[in-house]
């Protein structure tokens, strides 16, 4: 084993955690767990702590907030306030207006199925990129969060390594190549080796004990 798989191994093994895993989403093909998948991507893409939106996913979920009908029929108070249990606080205030806006999007033009977005994309991931950015407060990063997390039940989207997580790559001194990089990983999900590289992209710690475990 040369040492880049060597370094993919450690990164995978001590960072492989998906962040919809880490919000508690058992992301399958089906509405509600890519609905919050959508939710989560949002709140990722602001310039706040990950840990901040990851509890704050956590909070809407544990508020009822987990599907478009029921956070589009929420008062825009009752989003605050679960945004705000969730530490989300600087940005609370436009982002509950935002994720009102985006649930009324999503139930009025897809029906609340995000897989009826994905039909539409007919398999262009760059399709897929542009439609997600309909929804307010989903940006590029917000679209690139979303693919890069789904891309392990929306095959057509893999490998999906993003900007960030091929900054991880770079960090790490692994090629800035999706198909090599997936070819170092193996059998590992690129959901999986994506979410470990951002880990590295965003915490010079992870990316300096990988290296220092890899030898």
């Amino acid at each position: 084993m040369g040492r880049r798989e060597r370094v993919v191994r450690e990164l995978v093994g001590a960072h492989g955690r998906t962040y919809a895993e880490e919000a508690g989403i058992a992301l399958k093909d089906t509405p509600q767990p890519l609905y919050r998948l959508l939710v989560l991507s949002h709140l990722l893409s602001a310039r706040i702590r990950g840990s901040v939106a990851l509890a704050t996913a956590r909070a809407l979920h544990e508020a009822g907030l987990r599907d478009p009908h029921r956070m589009a029929e929420a008062g825009w108070q009752q989003r605050v306030d679960a945004l705000g249990r969730g530490g989300y606080r600087r940005y609370d205030e436009r982002t509950a207006t935002q994720l009102g806006d985006a649930a009324g999007l999503l139930s009025e033009r897809w029906g609340g199925d995000l897989r009826r977005l994905r039909r539409e994309a007919d398999g262009e991931v760059s399709e897929l990129r542009r439609l997600l950015q309909e929804f307010p407060g989903i940006g590029p990063a917000g679209a690139d969060i979303f693919l890069r997390e789904a891309q392990g039940v929306w095959p057509e989207a893999a490998p999906y390594l993003d900007t960030k997580a091929l900054q991880g790559a770079e960090r790490l001194d692994l090629p800035k190549d999706p198909e090599r990089l997936t070819e170092l990983a193996g059998d590992t999900d690129p959901a999986v080796l994506a979410a470990a590289l951002v880990r590295a992209a965003v915490d010079k710690g992870v990316a300096e004990d990988t290296l220092r475990r890899a030898g």
